[in-house]
């Protein structure tokens, strides 16, 4: 299929892109990140998705891959058709959905538009293994610093569970920014 286009951007909205290529113009609908991404951008390379239906063939574009690879993940769910998934990936970023459904936070899924309590729980039981198996940008999922990232492995490694260590470690660190290590640790402890 069509895996993606590199071209001019002749016409831009925060819903669709007509992409030159050649003399020829693609309409890839997008998403607000994706949109956000190439504003500014006179001309570019977007990764594509080609959805063919009985009535209509649909052209998606996505300005990075990892935003492409979450589309896909969540149109593979019943109940998520395309356009749920455009409208989630307008509402947050392809790695915050990742996050949301790797640690179960039903919550911050049902902000999004269109997705309730028992869509959000459908996702992330059918999504969460597959999404901390593979790498969406797991730089992004994973803690943003190396000792954040220690202290919530040394956490998990004494039988804590993932989510519990990563908020914990989080909140220990917004409320003592220059603890070390060790501090961290055993803060996290005394207040599990």
């Amino acid at each position: 299929m069509i895996a993606f286009v590199k071209g001019n951007f002749v016409d831009k909205t925060p819903s669709h892109v007509v992409v030159e290529v050649n003399g020829v113009g693609y309409d890839l609908q997008i998403s607000l990140h994706t949109y956000s991404a190439i504003a500014d951008k006179e001309s570019g390379k977007l990764h594509t998705h080609l959805q063919i239906t009985e009535n209509n063939q649909t052209l998606f574009g996505f300005a990075e891959q990892a935003e492409k690879e979450i589309f896909l993940q969540l149109i593979s769910v019943s109940g998520i058709g395309a356009a749920t998934a455009r409208v989630m990936l307008s509402g947050m970023k392809p790695v915050e959905i990742a996050k949301a459904i790797v640690q179960g936070n039903t919550k911050l899924l049902a902000t999004i538009k269109g997705i309730g309590k028992k869509t959000a729980e459908r996702l992330i039981v059918e999504l969460r293994d597959k999404l901390s198996k593979q790498s969406i940008e797991t730089s992004n999922i994973a803690p943003e610093s190396v000792m954040e990232e220690d202290a919530v492995n040394a956490l998990i490694a004494l039988g804590i569970n993932r989510v519990a260590a990563e908020n914990i470690v989080k909140k220990i660190i917004l409320s003592s920014p220059n603890a070390t290590l060790e501090q961290i640790i055993k803060h996290a402890l005394k207040n599990l």
